[in-house]
């Protein structure tokens, strides 16, 4: 066995009712308060209101969508003119994104272009930020475990990363409760996208043991419970399925890296606007037909086509269909979920080769088990 190492969050609690943990934990950071939410602070109100009863200073900062260059600029202004003891990430993998990003750059000194990956420095953070506690809204990025933050820089027309050790929150509260009520569409895009995150870590040249472990138990949990969720919103023993698939993906992708699903997400999600899960739902299957004919042509004893073979065989014994078939019954899956096709998402036949061209120097790409070529990614973006 190589050596490896695995890291996360400092502490997780997951179970109903654990997002209540967040205020004492504030509380025992200091007396000021900053929660990064989404779009709709009301949606937020139950710790906004709980923070301000236990005596807290309480600022909100809202994210209208996923964070960009500018709005982080703005965040990170009015986080250090508040200058908070901890900062509280509380909605889906955009506002916890906005607030590791707010929360690791809070103290640094120079712009934040400076830290981000592919179209900045890249340099390491230099400071302790305060307190940082997740509590995801969503079932899908597994953000609250992660050590990145992901920015769109639209005059680049990329989403990058803003990656270091000290991005990991101190405090991961995984309800799954927070997740009911969840619209069909968010669900279906959250959703893929934790299903994405425990197939491409499995299939990653990086995984190890423990990320293993996570995955192999996860994808079949999450292959059975996303159709449930999706046409019975209100099942919460679905709803804690998907929480944990959710959770064991940021777990593994954290310490394994992604694929080539997710590296080419990020190039067409800074493009064209559309929603990362949906993005990562319809790349699914084609990336999987387009790694095992990759494989079979160029390393036929490689172990991520036994892997393969093995999601072919748990897709087919959730979902029903031969296994032959299994890549194809999960494109009707997606295609069931109501997720956008390649051209309603935006992408222009006339782009493909520079998206293609452009997600090779994706950190994620690197996860991906053999090297792809720009036609075979092009191939994958075909409408």
């Amino acid at each position: 066995m190589s050596a490896w190492s695995f890291a996360t969050a400092g502490e997780i609690r997951f179970g109903p009712g654990v997002a209540r943990d967040a205020v004492e934990a504030a509380a025992a950071a200091g007396g000021r308060a900053l929660v990064v939410c989404g779009r709709t602070p009301g949606r937020a109100a139950w710790l906004t209101e709980a923070l301000a009863a236990r005596g807290l200073g309480v600022e909100v900062i809202a994210t209208p969508g996923e964070p960009d260059l500018g709005m982080l600029d703005a965040a990170v202004e009015v986080a250090r003119g508040f200058g908070p003891d901890a900062v509280i990430g509380v909605g889906g993998g955009s506002a916890i994104d906005a607030a590791k990003a707010v929360a690791g750059l809070v103290h640094e000194p120079g712009a934040v272009l400076d830290h981000l990956e592919v179209v900045g420095r890249g340099l390491p953070l230099t400071s302790t930020p305060p307190v940082l506690i997740a509590v995801p809204t969503t079932a899908g990025t597994g953000a609250e475990v992660t050590r990145n933050a992901v920015i769109g820089v639209p005059e680049h027309g990329r989403k990058v990363s803003l990656r270091d050790a000290r991005l990991l929150p101190r405090l991961a509260l995984v309800d799954p409760d927070l997740t009911l009520g969840l619209s069909r569409a968010v669900t279906a895009a959250t959703g893929l996208d934790a299903l994405t995150q425990v197939i491409e870590p499995w299939l990653s040249p990086f995984a190890t043991p423990l990320t293993d472990a996570l995955c192999e138990a996860a994808i079949p949990r999450g292959l059975e419970a996303l159709p449930r969720v999706l046409e019975r919103p209100d099942d919460r023993e679905a709803r804690r399925e998907m929480a944990w698939v959710s959770l064991c993906g940021g777990l593994a992708l954290a310490n394994a890296k992604l694929g080539a699903v997710h590296g080419l997400a990020g190039v067409i999600g800074g493009r064209t606007g559309a929603a990362h899960g949906a993005i990562c739902g319809r790349l699914l299957p084609r990336v999987l037909v387009a790694n095992e004919a990759a494989l079979s042509r160029r390393a036929p004893g490689d172990r991520s086509l036994a892997r393969l073979a093995d999601l072919r065989r748990a897709i087919a014994g959730a979902l029903g269909g031969a296994e032959s078939e299994a890549f194809a019954t999960l494109e009707r899956l997606v295609d069931a979920a109501g997720v956008p096709g390649i051209v309603a998402m935006g992408i222009r036949p006339g782009d493909v080769a520079a998206i293609a061209e452009a997600s090779g120097a994706s950190s994620s790409m690197k996860g991906n088990p053999v090297a792809l070529t720009v036609e075979e990614l092009s191939a994958v973006l075909a409408p």
